[in-house]
This record gives structure tokens, C-alpha cells and sequence, in this order.
């Protein structure tokens, strides 16, 4: 197994000097709603990131952090003077976000992928609740998920659900490489409105996004001393097939519905498929070869002023191979 190398450091592009990590401190005045910093992760996002932050221009700051994009993503970004751009190496979207999380301006964050969209309404929504008295300290919001230019209304995404606004006291991401659920101080409550995700504009680009995140989930796999057998590698992506096509209604989205579950199934197969294939070479003498981690301890650190021992709830969003990465 190779070693993990610590968080490469980050180098900001905007003119504004990187902040220290701050205390968490309500900033909200009896006159105003409190300020909110929205978050944006990036890699080759040139197709997304503009309507992505034209979505978020209300909000009192905007951090785009990069992962050393080779498209004109920062170019595009850079016709937005106002947004603040970090750059850093990639360990995965909760590394990422945690990172970025400790180094905002404001107490509130609303967290958004390049190919999410905040909708008028539910901009309404979140202002509303930044300016009431008493709000929860973390929201979860439902996605319309869109592929090829088209809703998906079944396959599972009818129940898509993410926390993306939240106190930054309230909310850290658990130490995974993919797929890493919001972990949030008490249940979140569900906002109305909903936030539209343009998952797949590109059926080849999603193919390949499939591949490297089963490559990491086997990763996460392996590191936790996990071992694939049959049923997991038979029974696991058969099971995800029925269930996404048949028991969530995948066949009624026509022949979109039938590619979007079968690659699907095809990603839980190629997942184990890998870590069935390292235990093989490691009986062999041979290392697997495993992206990196951040095993940098303060990345999943809570907040230090925060003393509290509750309980930790996982957020329940369905995932079914979709959060935009390098």
C-alpha cells in the first residue's frame, strides 16, 4: 500500500490575502440576514463553472477551489472579479471541502458542485432562512438531477437528497476518498425548494467518471481492509440494477433510463471487480496501486471551539456515482 503524502499547499490566484482560520461567530446584525460563503470545488469545469457562479451571485463570498485545471476554467472564473480562487491538490471531494471550509470568511456555507445550479427559488428559501431568528444549523436539499438534457424523475433520483447549507460548527465531512456523506451535530432539517444538477452532459466523460470512482471506492476499500467475494461481485451490481431499474421505476425514463441503471450496476461491478483483482496481486508480492489520501488529521478535525458530544447523523442522499471530481 503506498503511503499517503499530506495536503500539498495551496496557491490562491486572487488578489486577497488567504484568511486564518476563524472562530465561529454569527455575523448577523438585527437588520440584515447573516452572510453566507459559497463553495465551489473544481477540475476542467469549463462547460459548468459559469452558470454555476452566475447562480450564486447574491451570495457575500465565493471560493472556488481548483484542482490544477488544464481547460479554460480559470479563465472563465477569472471574468468574475469578486470570486476568489485557491488551488490545491486533489484527495478527494470531502478533503477538498473540509479544507476550503476552514479558510471562509463567513459562518454560513452553501456548498455547490460546477454542474449545480441554486435555483430563484431557492435562493429565496436560503435567504429566508439566513435572516430568521432561530435556524437549524444544517439543511439538506433535494437535486433535480438532469442527464443528456433531460430529468430524471425515477431511478432513485426522486429521492436525491445532499447537505449543502449549514453553520460551519455544525458540519464536517468524514474521512473518505469518494462518496463521503455530510456528517452534521443534530439532523438536518430539508429546505423546499429544490437544486437542479446537471449530472451528464456527456455520456463518454460520465463512462470515465464511473471508472475513477471505482477505482477510489475500491481504494477506500482496500485501505479498510476490505476484501471482495462473489457476492460482490455477482449479486452486488445484479441487486443495483433491480433496484434502480425496476424497484425506483428506471424503466420508465425509456432507453435513458435503461443506460443511466446499467452503468450504474456497471460501476458497483468494476468497483469490487478492481479490489477482487488487488487481492490477487497481493498474494502475488505485487502493491496495489492507490490514489492518495489526505491523512492530514486537521482536514477532519470539528471546529476547535466546539465542544459538543452530539451524536453525529449521516445525511441520507442517494449515491449512485454522481459528484463531479477530477
Amino acid at each position: 500500500m503506498s503511503a499517503s503524502p499530506a495536503p500539498a499547499v495551496a496557491q490562491q490566484l486572487s488578489s486577497s490575502t488567504e484568511r486564518s482560520l476563524r472562530p465561529v461567530n454569527d455575523d448577523a446584525d438585527q437588520t440584515s440576514r447573516r452572510k453566507v460563503s459559497a463553495l465551489v470545488t473544481t477540475f476542467n469545469e469549463a462547460e459548468n463553472v459559469e452558470e454555476c457562479l452566475r447562480s450564486l451571485a447574491w451570495c457575500d463570498e465565493i471560493v472556488v477551489v481548483d484542482s490544477f485545471s488544464s481547460d479554460s476554467t480559470l479563465d472563465i472564473i477569472g471574468r468574475f472579479p469578486d470570486v476568489k480562487v485557491l488551488q490545491r491538490t486533489y484527495y478527494g471531494a470531502a478533503s477538498q471541502k473540509n479544507w476550503a471550509i476552514d479558510r471562509l470568511s463567513h459562518d454560513w456555507v452553501l456548498i455547490l458542485d460546477a454542474d449545480e445550479r441554486v435555483t430563484p427559488e431557492l435562493r429565496t428559501e436560503i435567504e429566508g432562512i439566513l435572516g430568521s431568528p432561530s435556524p437549524a444549523g444544517a439543511y439538506s436539499v433535494k437535486r433535480r438531477v438532469f442527464a443528456l438534457g433531460k430529468q430524471i424523475r425515477f431511478s432513485g433520483w426522486q429521492n436525491d437528497s445532499v447537505v449543502r447549507l449549514f453553520r460551519r460548527d455544525a458540519a464536517r465531512y468524514p474521512n473518505r476518498r469518494v462518496h463521503a456523506d455530510m456528517m452534521t451535530r443534530e439532523r438536518p432539517k430539508c429546505l423546499e425548494e429544490y437544486l437542479d444538477h446537471h449530472m451528464v452532459s456527456d455520456l463518454a466523460e460520465y463512462f470515465k467518471r464511473i471508472q475513477r470512482y471505482s477505482w477510489w471506492g475500491a481504494a477506500q476499500l482496500w485501505r479498510g481492509r476490505r476484501r471482495a467475494g462473489f457476492s460482490d461481485i455477482v449479486l452486488r451490481p445484479a441487486w443495483r440494477f433491480l433496484r434502480t431499474y425496476v424497484l425506483q421505476l428506471g424503466f420508465m425514463e425509456g432507453q435513458r433510463g435503461i443506460v443511466m441503471c446499467g452503468l450504474q450496476s456497471y460501476g458497483a461491478f468494476l468497483k469490487y471487480a478492481i479490489l477482487w483483482g488487488w487481492q490477487i496481486q497481493a498474494k502475488r508480492g505485487k502493491v496495489p496501486r492507490l490514489p492518495e489520501f489526505d491523512d492530514d488529521s486537521s482536514t477532519w478535525a470539528w471546529h476547535k471551539n466546539d465542544s459538543s458530544s452530539s451524536v453525529f447523523w449521516p445525511n441520507t442522499e442517494v449515491r449512485v456515482e454522481t459528484t463531479q471530481q477530477p
